[in-house]
């Protein structure tokens, strides 16, 4: 029977087409894209191929303004570190509570060893920005604003373009961690007040250990990685010339067939919602209805913890992930949730359903086939019990 791999924004399948661009950069074109002799001569324009590529899915303006990375986490630090190192004055960063922790782990470092003033913008039960909470957060002193394009439990998308607006009346850079939206949503920053912005390639078919981060033409840079003059000096390290070269490939895939996918996948993830609606009582879609990525469905199971849900998903060959970190034994749920407002009981049983290309109409009837049994059992054994009221009204509202 067919594995189910409904967990694409963790990470994705490498595109065939991709690995095959990748393959020749571990062989016979192995040079360093940096040498002036011809091994190296050989190598460097596929890497300018792939800056191309990478420009034009996110619709910078320039080749230059494109820096590669080991992926979204080193690109989200180089944004944030760079911007503190450049703001005269100013000493605060602006994110929501729901960035990723890539994000917020590096805020929290910068508060405790350097004095910085973290400002953590809440969220609505739907996960939406409290835009009242922003504007008033804004100020003088304030160097950098990130806030995540799309969120990678729920899929809410943010009005980054609105919210970059806003940063620039208060003098400040706008940074967006589009890791989960490159590939996803239709992006074009050279129509954008956009500063800075990061991705990683396995989130849309490309390699682990590579990503991008896109930095205005005219915004002051300070390198995270400092070495040789690679990437202009902006990213010292011989250059992961196979990596880039995937990234590249990825990107170019995702911008020929972004419409189509996309388009099919929302139909997939809305199949898959109405299916469990009708078969699995109290339970609720968390989330923005109106403004979701159309690949994720994140799904609070009142009265069940996720770790066995998921366990037993996974027996049966399907995989999917959870919102809490209950499997590293903590009974703490994700702090996504946890900002929405989502109640205890649900909480616990939420999991994250994400689809790719590679998703097809009998992955949605596998899961609706044996999701409604497993949740059952998982209740049947949950440490919240059976007499808890439903909570599905208060995820909703």
């Amino acid at each position: 029977m067919r594995a189910v791999y409904l967990d694409n924004n963790a990470t994705t399948s490498v595109d065939p087409d991709v690995l095959a661009a990748m393959l020749p950069f571990f062989t016979d074109q192995f040079g360093n894209a940096s040498s002036a002799h011809a091994f190296g001569t050989m190598v460097s324009p596929a890497v300018g191929e792939a800056r191309r590529a990478v420009r034009d899915l996110l619709g910078a303006a320039l080749d230059q303004e494109i820096i590669f990375t080991s992926g979204g986490t080193e690109a989200d630090n180089a944004a944030i570190l760079s911007a503190l190192d450049n703001a005269d004055g100013r000493d605060e960063v602006v994110v929501s509570t729901v960035e990723h922790p890539a994000l917020l782990t590096l805020c929290a470092h910068l508060e405790s060893s350097r004095g910085v003033a973290v400002k953590r913008i809440p969220v609505d039960a739907k996960g939406r920005l409290d835009m009242d909470a922003y504007r008033a957060a804004l100020g003088s002193r304030t160097a950098i604003v990130s806030i995540m394009w799309a969120n990678n439990e729920t899929g809410t998308v943010f009005p980054v373009i609105e919210l970059a607006a806003l940063a620039h009346e208060a003098g400040a850079l706008f940074h967006t961690d589009a890791v989960q939206a490159a590939g996803k949503l239709p992006i074009n920053l050279n129509a954008t007040p956009i500063d800075m912005l990061s991705l990683s390639a396995h989130k849309l078919h490309g390699p682990k250990g590579v990503g991008a981060l896109y930095v205005r033409k005219g915004i002051p840079f300070h390198p995270l990685i400092r070495g040789g003059q690679q990437e202009r000096g902006r990213r010292g390290g011989t250059e992961n010339v196979p990596g880039i070269v995937g990234l590249g490939r990825a990107a170019h895939l995702a911008s020929l067939h972004m419409d189509d996918d996309l388009n099919r996948i929302g139909e997939l993830r809305d199949r898959l919602e109405r299916g469990i609606a009708q078969a699995v009582p109290d339970c609720a879609v968390t989330g923005d209805p109106c403004r979701r990525l159309s690949n994720t469905s994140n799904i609070a199971f009142n009265r069940a913890e996720a770790e066995p849900i998921l366990m037993q998903l996974d027996r049966v060959g399907i995989a999917v992930s959870s919102g809490s970190a209950c499997t590293s034994g903590s009974m703490e749920p994700s702090h996504v949730l946890r900002a929405m407002g989502v109640p205890f009981t649900a909480a616990h049983g939420a999991i994250r359903f994400s689809f790719s290309r590679n998703n097809v109409s009998s992955d949605v009837d596998r899961v609706l086939d044996v999701l409604p049994g497993i949740v059952e059992r998982a209740r049947a054994v949950s440490l919240f019990g059976k007499d808890r009221a439903p909570t599905t009204e208060r995820i909703n509202s």
